[in-house]
């Protein structure tokens, strides 16, 4: 989910947390778990400042270690000990276990979304994507910002938080069942898909969908029980050929692999050199797929530049090859 989202979802843990009678009986332990349960909702998603070094370490580690099951069990511990060197003297088991309620509950919504989480990791290297939220769903926010208007003019703090996570129960199921159906749809119409890729999209309604047959992949969006075809494009695997092999040690677009599973390849010859191109058929937005990995070589085999991450147009995406030649 988004940093925001986070934020909410760590102010209505703090907010439950007011039901455990030795945290309602003692005003400090409340305050203290609620920065404790803001700086846990944030806590996995530190691995941002990836972000400084490169896309391709961001794509391939943001989501990863830090929301694996060791990481999930020390980053209460490492919050903590910190909040308790500040404010000594609060009952540490509380504080932790509302610490690492807010932590794990960062984990588990991520799951959730199109992108995903290694939060089996190291038991499984997979990364878990069930694909019924997106990133940013307004309702879930919404839900959170309206609980707290209710919490502040009066309503009582955790039993507003508690009922409102029970009705957030009910979407995410009613979420899995438009899901249902939808992968129900694409299979009907296409008998032999050997893969389905469903999106959710900002609108409840949508759905970004591709379709994968032995022959074909099927670029489509899902929307009121029916499909609506974008592109369609023979399904190529990647072949075994010298530009190809050397481009794969790029790792820009070794990172792009890790993380896309529905992409298709092709190389351009631009005279003096030529360019392997990877596209994300995932994220189609206004007839374009931003999401990319681009490798530039020369006619040797060479790579002078490559990126990876999300361009809208080319000549952003020219910018960024040459200044990585540069």
């Amino acid at each position: 989910m988004d940093t925001g989202t986070h934020v909410v979802m760590g102010i209505a843990v703090g907010s439950i947390a007011t039901l455990d009678p030795v945290v309602a009986n003692d005003p400090l332990l409340a305050q203290t778990i609620m920065l404790g349960a803001l700086i846990g909702s944030q806590a996995p998603d530190f691995d941002t400042v990836l972000k400084l070094r490169n896309n391709a370490k961001y794509i391939r580690n943001h989501r990863g270690i830090t929301h694996s099951i060791p990481a999930v069990v020390l980053w209460p511990i490492l919050i903590t000990a910190a909040l308790a060197f500040f404010i000594p003297g609060v009952n540490l088991l509380h504080l932790w276990a509302w610490t690492f309620s807010a932590v794990i509950l960062h984990v588990f919504v991520d799951i959730f979304n199109a992108y995903g989480t290694q939060a089996l990791y190291p038991f499984k290297k997979k990364w878990i994507a069930l694909g019924v939220i997106y990133i940013f769903d307004p309702f879930i926010f919404i839900c959170h910002i309206v609980a707290i208007i209710f919490w502040q003019i009066g309503f009582h703090q955790g039993y507003t938080f508690l009922t409102l996570y029970f009705v957030l129960i009910f979407y995410y199921v009613w979420r899995f069942y438009a899901r249902n159906k939808v992968y129900k749809l694409a299979m009907k119409e296409h008998h032999d898909a050997t893969h389905v890729f469903i999106s959710p999209s900002f609108k409840w309604r949508r759905w970004h969908v591709v379709i994968r047959t032995k022959d074909m992949m099927y670029v489509a969006q899902a929307e009121k029980d029916q499909i609506k075809y974008h592109e369609s494009y023979p399904f190529e695997p990647i072949p075994n050929t010298p530009i190809i092999n050397a481009a794969k040690k790029d790792e820009n677009l070794s990172a792009f692999l890790s993380f896309s599973p529905s992409y298709r390849w092709e190389i351009v010859d631009e005279g003096d050199h030529q360019e392997v191109r990877f596209i994300d058929l995932r994220y189609r937005s206004k007839g374009h797929y931003p999401f990319v990995a681009i490798v530039k070589l020369d006619n040797n085999y060479n790579i002078l530049s490559s990126y990876t991450g999300w361009i809208y147009n080319q000549d952003t995406l020219k910018k960024k090859l040459e200044f990585a030649t540069e």
